[in-house]
């Protein structure tokens, strides 16, 4: 698995696993439950994840759609 990007935007994650899905990718979110636990106040980002193979694909996707992915 590797890391697409990180962000507290629950509205964000769910667009981009859609466009991540409609184009045949499967994306997870990591660090879902440790963000709950500290209270649901957004301080701890979730990670979106790929698996490596389809890390190029993705990352080029987002950055289509105007994403920008740090790294």
């Amino acid at each position: 698995m590797k890391e697409l990007l990180r962000t507290t935007d629950p509205v964000r994650l769910s667009w981009l696993l859609a466009l991540l899905a409609d184009a045949g990718i499967e994306g997870i979110v990591l660090d879902t439950h440790t963000s709950i636990l500290e209270g649901s106040i957004g301080a701890i980002p979730r990670r979106l994840m790929v698996a490596e193979e389809d890390h190029s694909a993705a990352c080029r996707l987002l950055r289509d759609a105007g994403e920008e992915l740090g790294a």
